[in-house]
């Protein structure tokens, strides 16, 4: 018998309308013009997909029910299961002054544990198989992707694929894009049973954004993202944060800190690049700019921009003084970038005597694959990782990739062939560390490295 998926999927409205065009455009995007679900079978199984959702075969989900079983992943179907928050500090701060808001925004994230390593939100990219991933490698909290407010509370199906988590991932933030404060806060009261924080993303520079009226382009409308920050605020057990990008000028970047904090959010993620630097590899992050708005806000801050290997962080953290760091690029092609691991590009940078760790990132697509097994989530996601983990070795041998792309229905029998292929061809290109980090392993034998922090 096939196991239902786990999902999160509540209050769902029925004769619902999607009331602006980005909603549309995101829903023809993800599921196309019909409302199926497909989901994949064991990889001993070949899948028979309905006809009709060929040109959408990317976003069925993968899953294999007999993994699942075990899983303690969160469900509900209404607003009546909500469990309390045991992670709540209490009611909402909606009687609190400034104060008291700085002390319990500090208790909260020293009660996390003050995480430092930090998956940052990527759209399609931070689901629960990845962030799941990285956590073994080192990570200490994660981002889920941005999610679409009023789609997740409009739409069963797109929480149900969107969002999904376990008991084991945590700390957690979950991040919604949004311009409505009361379709946020709706959205928002569905996930904070399961998260430590909700986040607002209000940094996303591209188009979609720009045209949604959401990110970064709010920066244009602050007593808009004001009136987002003070309606969660006001009404959530979990905390606020926010992502944000800096200004150009420095002191618009500053007050615009100090508002937020003002609002109620109670911590701060910096991207330290403005909304119309875009190209992450040519154009630094100004770590000096995250400095100064550490030092003009008192709640916790988060550095985000430059983190490609371990000793980034340390340069980061003593730069900014932040009490945390976010990567998102450079963890999509090395997840474990976070335990001490790094590619070539990297290695070959390093003034260290550098050793090949033993671990490359086929070895990391296949220990993502088998947790995509036990989380399911749509295969657009897996077609994307596999890219960004074997590029290097997808640019040695084209064909490989070449059959990758050609292949309009994934299995897991294919990718483990894939992998196996490349293997076979003699490719590898391995992960590198520190000469002086070489020996340390855990108790189950995945080598890990001090990151020092």
């Amino acid at each position: 018998m096939r196991l239902s998926r786990p999902s999160i999927s509540c209050l769902h409205r029925k004769n619902s309308s999607l009331k602006d065009p980005l909603s549309t455009l995101l829903l023809r995007v993800l599921y196309g013009n019909n409302n199926r679900s497909f989901m994949a079978t064991p990889i001993t199984q070949t899948p028979t997909p309905p006809v009709d959702s060929q040109e959408n075969l990317d976003d069925l989900l993968c899953s294999d029910a007999s993994r699942c079983s075990s899983l303690k992943q969160h469900t509900y179907s209404s607003s009546a299961d909500l469990p309390s928050p045991s992670f709540s500090l209490g009611s909402p701060s909606r009687c609190l002054n400034g104060e008291w808001r700085i002390e319990r925004a500090w208790a909260h994230w020293k009660k996390l544990g003050q995480p430092k390593l930090i998956v940052a939100p990527m759209v399609d990219n931070s689901e629960l198989p990845f962030r799941m991933l990285c956590r073994k490698y080192g990570a200490e909290a994660a981002y889920t992707p941005m999610l679409h407010s009023r789609i997740f509370s409009e739409t069963e199906k797109y929480r149900t694929q969107e969002f999904t988590t376990c008991t084991e991932d945590r700390p957690l933030f979950v991040q919604f894009c949004a311009n409505d404060p009361d379709i946020l806060l709706e959205a928002a009261r569905m996930v904070e049973p399961y998260c430590d924080y909700v986040d607002i993303n209000l940094g996303c520079p591209q188009r979609i954004a720009r045209r949604g009226n959401y990110g970064a382009f709010l920066m244009d409308k602050l007593p808009v993202i004001k009136s987002l920050v003070e309606k969660l605020a006001l009404n959530l057990h979990v905390p606020v944060s926010c992502k944000i990008r800096i200004f150009p000028n420095l002191q618009d970047t500053i007050s615009y800190a100090r508002m937020l904090e003002e609002a109620g959010c109670s911590l701060l993620a910096v991207h330290g690049r403005t909304r119309d630097e875009k190209d992450g590899k040519s154009i630094r992050a100004d770590w000096n700019a995250i400095k100064s708005l550490k030092n003009a806000v008192r709640i916790p801050v988060l550095a985000n921009g430059n983190i490609r290997h371990v000793d980034d962080v340390h340069s980061c953290l003593e730069a900014t003084g932040a009490d945390g760091v976010l990567s998102a690029e450079s963890l999509l092609e090395n997840p474990a970038l976070f335990a001490g691991y790094r590619t070539a590009e990297w290695a070959e940078g390093s003034d260290d005597s550098m050793l090949d760790a033993g671990l490359d990132q086929a070895d990391l697509v296949i220990e993502y694959l088998k947790l995509c097994e036990r989380y399911p989530v749509p295969w657009r996601m897996i077609r994307s990782h596999v890219h960004k983990m074997l590029g290097d070795w997808f640019r040695t041998h084209p064909h490989v990739r070449a059959d990758l792309n050609a292949q309009s229905i994934l299995t897991f029998e294919f990718l483990y062939d894939l992998v196996n292929r490349l293997k076979e061809l003699g490719t590898r290109i391995p992960l590198y560390t520190k000469d002086s980090d070489a020996g340390r392993n855990s108790a189950n034998g995945v080598a890990t490295f001090n990151a020092g922090v």
